[in-house]
C-alpha cells in the first residue's frame, strides 16, 4: 500500500512541475491576446463598418493620399471624383478615411 502512495505522490509532483513550467507560457499567450490580438480585431471590425457605410457624396482620403468625393458605390469598388471631369474607380479597401459627409436628402 505504501508503494502505491509513493507512485501517486511522484505522479502528482510531476503534474505540479509540468503546470509550473507551462504557467509562464500561458501568461505570455494571455497577455499577447489582450494587448495585441483583441484590439486589432476591434479595429478591423470598425474599418469594415466604415467601408460598408460609404455612400455617394462622402468626401474621402484614400490610403495613397488622394482627396475626392464618392460619385458611385458598387460591391467592392467606388467611383471617386478627384477633379473636374476626372473620376477614378478604385477598390473600397483603398479608402483611408471619410473626412466629410454631404447633406444629401436634407433641405
Amino acid at each position: 500500500m505504501t508503494h502505491l502512495f509513493i507512485i501517486l505522490q511522484a505522479q502528482s509532483d510531476g503534474i505540479a512541475s509540468l503546470v509550473s513550467s507551462l504557467l509562464p507560457f500561458i501568461l505570455i499567450i494571455a497577455v499577447f491576446y489582450f494587448l495585441i490580438l483583441r484590439p486589432q480585431q476591434k479595429r478591423q471590425k470598425e474599418r469594415a463598418k466604415l467601408l460598408e457605410g460609404v455612400k455617394k457624396g462622402d468626401k474621402i482620403i484614400t490610403s495613397g493620399g488622394i482627396h475626392g468625393t464618392v460619385e458611385g458605390v458598387e460591391d467592392d469598388s467606388v467611383l471617386v471624383k478627384i477633379a473636374d471631369n476626372v473620376k477614378v474607380k478604385m477598390d473600397k479597401a483603398a479608402i483611408g478615411t471619410i473626412v466629410g459627409l454631404t447633406d444629401q436628402g436634407k433641405k
